[in-house]
């Protein structure tokens, strides 16, 4: 069976960075490999896609936030997407009894990254302090972040599409929470989809969906994918 290739826009570089969860170290460190890698390139255009889930799990989703808000890389445009960890904070800051379920998943690691120790039966305190501490730039940016971009041939989401939905009509509880269907759906989306949200300890590459999510929290390996033309590479921490 023949694919169709790929391509994002002329003179365009674009670095899809997965799931973050609370790892600046890593982070950090993919930055500079960006850095790097575009020394000597002559792109006029340069991006930065950030996949979302940039807060839980890990111990450090303040200073993950801090640092994406300090500004772009030089050179960079930077688009953030909006993941369902993300959005679970943004819950939480509306209704407390959100949190029983929100710690479970990573969320009480985050309020330690806030200053704010959780506890069983403390979730109304916690709910409290966290409202108290959370810079309003913080809210803000959580508030803002954008369910889909599109460079070219490529629809970037956090945790992919509803198969057989055009992309102009998916709803975002299916692009930040995911879609049962989605992983095993063999059709062609209009797009080729680049997501996070769905681990795999490599990047998983198919005909009409790219996933980079692996699981940098637990494994150290936070991923980039980098598209030039109809070339697609990866980078790794």
């Amino acid at each position: 069976m023949h694919y169709k290739t790929h391509s994002v826009p002329d003179d365009t570089h674009v670095y899809a960075i997965g799931d973050i969860h609370g790892r600046v170290d890593l982070l950090a460190k993919m930055l500079d490999m960006i850095r790097h890698d575009v020394a000597g390139e002559t792109a006029n255009r340069r991006v930065l896609v950030f996949l979302g889930d940039y807060v839980d799990r890990g111990l450090q989703s303040r200073q993950v936030i801090d640092l994406l808000l300090s500004g772009p890389m030089p050179g960079f445009e930077a688009v953030f997407l909006k993941g369902n960890h993300d959005e679970l904070l943004l819950a939480y800051l509306e209704d407390e009894s959100v949190g029983e379920y929100w710690f479970s998943v990573g969320g009480d690691a985050t309020l330690l990254s806030y200053g704010i120790a959780c506890r069983s039966g403390q979730v109304t305190n916690s709910w409290k302090q966290f409202q108290n501490v959370l810079p309003a730039s913080h809210r803000s940016f959580l508030s803002g972040l954008s369910s889909m971009h599109v460079e070219g041939d490529y629809a970037f989401t956090h945790a992919g599409i509803r198969p057989g939905k055009a992309l102009a009509v998916q709803r975002d509880e299916d692009l930040m929470w995911g879609c049962e269907k989605f992983a095993d759906d063999e059709r062609d989306h209009g797009k080729m989809i680049v997501h996070g949200h769905f681990y795999a300890p490599e990047p998983e590459v198919r005909h009409n969906r790219i996933g980079i999510d692996t699981g940098a929290c637990a494994t150290g390996c936070l991923t980039c994918l980098v598209l030039s033309g109809a070339t697609q590479r990866f980078l790794y921490t």
